[in-house]
């Protein structure tokens, strides 16, 4: 029984080593996060380490693949993965099932690697939770190029122009209704999640997290003075979209930190929509670009952009556009979300 159970500790081993590499090639290549993939590195250091605790000899004498029973069974759709998605579920749970199994065996012949072996389970449960509520929304915000932020407290305004950017092109909308009353933000809310919905384009609402939530909205944006968005995911019922305002390095540095989905660079140029605020320019928007390299972190470039200067904004780097006057304030908004999107849509061929 000795010999059988060095063999189920070496299986499982062997089993858990290769799911935690499947997981941190994931964060790695795939969601491009330095922090996520480094977390799970550390974990299979970890798992090691216990592991190092046994008798090496014992385990690799124990080894005997070609006696293996198991060795060659297969189930229906055993291997079947339609995406890169699916590989890190599936490594997930391989590897919380080699770690149960192998804290139970281990704990006959080395409690204390039996003790790490199972709090590193609980860490990887919480890898994963970590790694998914970050992944999801950051894939769905990849796609956006055209962002459009509605500023309007009129229903009736909101749900018209959420219409037209929806037909002119927009990635996502923003609804962004500051001194509105709950109910009615609530209201106006639940009828522009739905008009997004059906347009196939994300919803966001500004500031408020509890209204994106209750609206089923897509995501929330804050400012450098709302909630932490380490607060606003214990607020999600499902992953949600995070965005966050940064007007300089240091800024963008400290909220790199909360790993939202997305940060926006601006004020990009001088707007109205922001009086008083000054522009922080294309330079900005090149630095902040360096510093989201190995993060994960989408961006928006937002401030002053129009037909006329957006290329400038997308020579320094952009691959997300954000705009409300530009839109919101033409005479029409549809074409002119059309036009943004083209000259976009073009540059990036």
């Amino acid at each position: 029984m000795e010999q059988a159970v060095y063999r189920i500790i070496d299986a499982n081993f062997n089993r858990g080593r290769e799911a935690i590499r499947v997981v941190e090639d994931y964060c790695r290549f795939a969601l491009n996060s330095a922090a996520l993939s480094e977390r799970a590195k550390q974990l299979r250091h970890e798992l090691s380490a216990a592991v190092d605790k046994l008798d090496a000899g014992r385990l690799i004498a124990s080894r005997d693949t070609l006696g293996d029973v198991g060795v060659g069974q297969k189930v229906d759709k055993q291997l079947l993965r339609t995406d890169l998605h699916d590989s890190f579920t599936a490594g997930c749970k391989r590897l919380t099932e080699a770690l149960r199994t192998l804290a139970e065996v281990t704990q006959a012949i080395n409690p204390d690697a039996a003790e790490t072996i199972e709090k590193l389970r609980y860490d990887a449960y919480t890898l994963e939770k970590d790694i998914f509520v970050f992944s999801e929304p950051a894939e769905k915000f990849k796609q956006v190029r055209l962002y459009v932020i509605i500023t309007s407290s009129l229903p009736a305004d909101v749900i018209s122009l959420s219409h037209k950017c929806v037909a002119g092109g927009a990635d996502c909308i923003q609804l962004r209704a500051k001194d509105t009353e709950d109910d009615k933000l609530f209201a106006m809310a639940v009828e522009f999640v739905q008009i997004c919905k059906d347009g196939g384009i994300l919803s966001i609402i500004n500031d408020r997290a509890d209204i994106a939530v209750a609206a089923c909205a897509d995501g929330v944006h804050l400012g450098q003075n709302d909630l932490p968005v380490e607060q606003v995911r214990k607020l999600q019922l499902a992953p949600l979209i995070i965005g966050k305002s940064t007007h300089s390095l240091k800024e963008l540095e400290a909220t790199c930190k909360e790993a939202p989905t997305y940060v926006s660079l601006g004020l990009v140029f001088l707007t109205p929509t922001k009086p008083g605020v000054p522009a922080v320019g294309l330079d900005y928007v090149k630095q902040g670009l360096e510093k989201l390299v190995e993060t994960g972190i989408g961006h928006v470039a937002i401030g002053g952009i129009t037909p006329d200067n957006v290329k400038q904004v997308l020579r320094a780097g952009a691959q997300c556009i954000s705009v409300c006057s530009a839109v919101t304030q033409a005479k029409d908004p549809t074409a002119a979300c059309r036009a943004l999107k083209e000259k976009i849509t073009a540059f990036r061929k």
